[in-house]
């Protein structure tokens, strides 16, 4: 039976993730969570209507009143749980393939679920899994609420002045997902000329050789259409990786560096800190230090992001991978409020993308890859103890490693930071050969 990972449960669709066993997560959600009304969005993968149908079947048998989204980024479906103080549920598998797909749980006031709300639930599911599963003819509680998009959309316009994009021309890879309509719409009423790529789903092209975790077309794009910034987003939306005016991609770390330093200047850098994983770039803590601003650093995953920000009162934090949590302004991962605040940040500039992130911060090269293993081991950092202290040994202080289990599939991911690039390499392809000689 599948758990909570970092963010929420996710697999294969028919496999791993069933109707079945989304019917009993989403009984076991709202019995927990005390629900009377639950709200549900999804991306455009084809499960996604299926999974729907099947939760919404599944909450109305326990007279629970279900209001559809539709297709809609996950932070709006957040939204919708900040905004009407309940609870809902966004169907997708974020920046995975469109044969995976996965359930995010957003509480009353639009958080994520504490550890123990979601081992609460995981106990439920199991006398849940057991009932029947209802028959597709089984009558749904659920009606069509469109509005909730709406007012997401509305929100993000209303918290910017008028026209504050007139000068921009931004380019849009919305990945084939959830964004592919309400991206472009939004950026277009804060007066920006806005080009877009990628925002055709069929169902099965979601994340398919397109943004934010391949952003290589649209570099191409912003370099044929001149556009001032290129925007790419994940499949759900929470998340974005920018391309500055040359075709450089400008990850999170950058964005994040860059968010920093113009807040601090603002004054709404909260207690002058911010919240990142142990993910993020040696270069971005220089950057911090010579800024100025204390780094708060936490384990990988958003929701860890999220805790930190909370524990510590803070406006600011996210991860390299282009999660960004603007805490006064949204609940969670916002992919387009980060693309507008980027967007309006260059507007009121007299330099271009390009000269803003390279003063920003410099990275250090760093390798990450990527090892699908048969079987995770419980403590990976253990298992390899001797290996990975013999590449410490050779990056001495001029560098770091980072090997660890996905929390969402059946990853090992291996980290490698080194003023050198070579070195960086070697490093990395050494501990990738042993990992995979034993769990490969």
């Amino acid at each position: 039976m599948l758990k909570f990972g970092t963010d929420g449960v996710r697999g294969e669709f028919g496999t791993e993730l069933t109707t079945s066993y989304v019917a009993a997560l989403a009984r076991a959600a709202a019995k927990v969570l005390q629900c009377k009304l639950v709200v549900i969005g999804r991306d455009t993968r084809e499960s996604g209507s299926v999974l729907e149908a099947a939760i919404a079947r599944s909450l109305s048998s326990l007279g629970i009143e279900v209001h559809l989204m539709g297709v809609a980024p996950t932070p709006a479906i957040a939204f919708a749980a900040a905004s009407s103080d309940v609870v809902s549920l966004a169907i997708t598998a974020s920046h995975n393939p469109y044969s995976d797909n996965g359930v995010k749980i957003f509480g009353r006031g639009g958080r994520k679920l504490t550890d123990e709300q979601e081992s609460q639930i995981e106990l439920e599911i199991a006398s849940e899994v057991n009932r029947e599963e209802l028959p597709a003819s089984s009558k749904s509680l659920a009606t069509s609420h469109p509005e909730y998009l709406e007012r997401y959309c509305a929100t993000l316009v209303a918290g910017m002045p008028e026209n504050v994009l007139a000068c921009l021309h931004i380019a849009l890879d919305c990945a084939n997902g959830a964004m592919s309509e309400v991206a472009s719409a939004v950026l277009v009423a804060l007066g920006a000329k806005v080009s877009v790529i990628h925002s055709s789903p069929n169902g099965k092209n979601i994340n398919h050789q397109c943004g934010a975790t391949n952003p290589g077309e649209l570099r191409e794009f912003v370099k044929k259409i001149k556009a001032d910034l290129g925007v790419a987003f994940d499949g759900d939306g929470d998340r974005l990786i920018a391309i500055d005016d040359s075709g450089a991609i400008v990850d999170g770390d950058h964005l994040i560096a860059i968010s920093a330093q113009d807040m601090k200047r603002n004054g709404t850098l909260r207690n002058n800190k911010v919240a990142v994983t142990v993910m993020t770039n040696i270069g971005f803590h220089q950057a911090m230090k010579q800024s100025e601003i204390e780094v708060v650093t936490t384990p990988v995953g958003d929701r860890s992001v999220l805790i930190a920000i909370q524990e510590n009162d803070l406006s600011l934090g996210g991860e390299q991978s282009g999660h960004i949590i603007y805490r006064d302004l949204a609940t969670t991962g916002d992919g387009l409020l980060a693309a507008i605040r980027l967007s309006a940040l260059i507007a009121n500039s007299s330099q271009a993308f390009t000269q803003i992130a390279s003063k920003a911060m410099t990275s250090f090269p760093q390798v990450l890859i990527n090892i699908r293993v048969a079987k995770l081991g419980e403590n990976i950092a253990q298992i390899f103890a001797n290996e990975i202290a013999a590449a410490e040994k050779i990056l001495a202080d001029n560098g770091r490693l980072l090997v660890r289990s996905s929390g969402t599939e059946p990853v090992v991911r291996v980290m490698v930071e080194a003023r050198e690039n070579e070195i960086a390499v070697s490093v990395a392809t050494t501990l990738v050969a042993a990992i995979t000689a034993r769990l490969g």
